[in-house]
């Protein structure tokens, strides 16, 4: 397959505009895509986008997908509700989930702003 990715080279980003809340979370979760040629159902491609948690807003559930997940805190702060210690922007706090790997439900008490690339290996 070929990827439907188009080169990207120092895209400037306004940080208010281009946010779409994310289908299937609460209120004040939202993300700003950057580029997307991830086939859930071909289990293809791969994603890299924003995601952002208003102050307060808590997800409710652990996830599990069938890609690799690895997400990057730019600001705020995001604290696993099992986790009493929060992960800030100032520890330079990174994750690396394989395929099945449960995470969550988070909450972030002042808001942040995540950076997350989802993909597919090829065995």
């Amino acid at each position: 397959m070929v990827s439907r990715k188009q080169h990207i080279e120092m895209l400037r980003l306004d940080p208010e505009s281009g946010w779409q809340d994310l289908p299937g979370f609460p209120g004040g979760l939202e993300h700003r895509p950057l580029a997307n040629d991830l086939d859930e159902k071909r289990k293809t491609g791969s994603r890299t986008r924003l995601i952002r948690f208003a102050p307060g807003v808590s997800t409710e559930e652990a996830l599990v997908h069938d890609y690799w997940e690895e997400v990057l805190l730019l600001s705020g702060d995001l604290t696993p509700k099992q986790d009493p210690v929060p992960a800030s922007a100032e520890t330079m706090a990174y994750c690396l989930r394989p395929p099945g790997t449960p995470h969550g439900p988070f909450i972030s008490h002042t808001g942040c702003v995540l950076m997350e690339v989802q993909y597919y290996l090829k065995d």
